[in-house]
């Protein structure tokens, strides 16, 4: 996306701008994800169909982002960065009104794919943009954009369920939600840094396989976005069929998970910079693998939900590592990036369902005794995102696994 040429044209206060641009999108995003997911029951009763039914449009959004992501890079290279962003956000955040028009299941699975293949254009076009900006400013900020837009999620999530509590119709709220959203998204896209390609630099295939790095870092990101799906669609029911809790209790353990997964990525930026990525995500592993075996041995509620608690903290900085290092493994970097957010994004659509079969044919405490395998997996394998260690990247250090380290022609 960018070379030697375009690293002067931006000036250090244009940068810090480029920053707050950048959180209000990931804010912006979030909050379309937010919006959708609490009135998700108002959608299937509109459309008519049944909860097996209904799950099986809920697989439509992640195939649309896998099928779609790898565009992402060709369309930024030929319309440049900010002119991509904006399109691509304003298709996610327009794309929000879909679902709830939707009729019945055929229309419904086509309006989420549609949802989810702009949703995953627009999440690779704003994370390489992050690591542009990470990279021009010389210190971490993947953790708390993230952060922004778990605090976008938020922010839709509780705007949807005072609408439910309402009982407003989803198509209007919807409309109105796309049109502000919209609105918030053109304005922060003004502020981003408009990358532009060399015009003899060849642009990227629209559709390849992901590079071997994307793979290898993108395992680490299945493991860690593994245990965080699970645990946000599983908690609560753990609490309830295991522990014995009430549904409020068993509810607030969900909210809880959430909050400290925003929290720990809002503040991640701080120990990223002060210990690098490795030593990060190895340590956070740990906690997830403390938080696994907490889960799964725990005789109460309240200890669950500290094991609960110590699973999101493990986690949580892990995603944005990984993004940051595809971002420097090689040179496309949104090439990279689509092939972490493709495994990514498969992670987060067969986790609830691998959980639930587990489950039904043993328990979910052995379900969860496999989170707390593939956290353990987050110790293991943090070595493979060392390219998102800005200090070892300056330094020019191959990192096995990643392009640096691939022989080449």
């Amino acid at each position: 996306m960018t070379t030697d040429s375009t690293e002067t044209v931006f000036g250090t206060e244009q940068v810090r701008r480029a920053r707050f641009a950048v959180a209000a999108v990931f804010t912006v995003h979030g909050a379309v994800t937010g919006s959708f997911a609490t009135r998700v029951p108002w959608i299937q009763d509109h459309a008519g169909v049944s909860a097996g039914q209904l799950g099986l449009a809920l697989a439509f959004p992640a195939v649309g982002a896998s099928l779609a992501m790898p565009l992402a890079g060709a369309i930024s290279h030929r319309f440049g960065a900010r002119t991509a962003l904006r399109g691509l956000l304003a298709l996610w955040t327009l794309a929000l009104v879909l679902p709830a028009l939707a009729p019945n299941l055929l229309t419904l699975c086509a309006a989420l794919f549609v949802y989810g293949a702009s949703a995953g254009m627009s999440d690779v076009a704003m994370n390489a943009l992050g690591v542009e900006v990470e990279n021009r400013l010389d210190r971490s900020i993947m953790s708390g954009l993230h952060g922004m837009w778990s605090v976008g999620a938020l922010i839709g999530s509780a705007a949807g369920t005072v609408a439910a509590h309402l009982g407003a119709d989803a198509r209007l709220h919807h409309t109105v939600a796309a049109l502000a959203l919209t609105t918030l998204g053109l304005i922060a896209c003004q502020g981003v840094l408009d990358l532009r390609s060399e015009p003899d630099e060849e642009p990227p295939p629209r559709f390849t396989l992901p590079p071997r790095s994307a793979l290898v870092i993108g395992a680490v990101g299945f493991c860690a976005v593994f245990a965080e799906g699970a645990s946000l669609d599983w908690s609560a029911v753990y609490l309830r069929d295991i522990m014995g809790s009430s549904a409020g209790l068993a509810a607030a353990s969900t909210t809880a998970f959430a909050l400290t997964m925003a929290v720990a990525r809002i503040a991640g930026d701080k120990v990223v910079d002060r210990f690098g990525a490795v030593r990060t995500v190895r340590v956070g592993g740990v906690l997830a693998t403390a938080g696994g075996l907490l889960v799964v041995t725990s005789p109460n509620s309240a200890l669950a939900m500290c094991g609960f608690g110590l699973l999101g903290l493990g986690v949580a900085v892990v995603v944005p590592l990984a993004f940051a290092a595809a971002g420097r493994s090689g040179p496309n970097p949104s090439q990279a990036i689509a092939g972490v957010a493709t495994i990514t994004y498969t992670s987060g659509l067969i986790a609830p369902s691998a959980i639930g079969s587990l489950a039904e044919a043993t328990s979910l405490i052995v379900s969860f005794g496999l989170v707390t395998v593939l956290a353990f997996g987050l110790v293991l394998g943090a070595g493979v995102l060392r390219a998102g260690d800005r200090r070892v990247a300056a330094k020019g250090v191959d990192v096995p696994g990643t392009a640096a380290a691939e022989p080449r022609a």
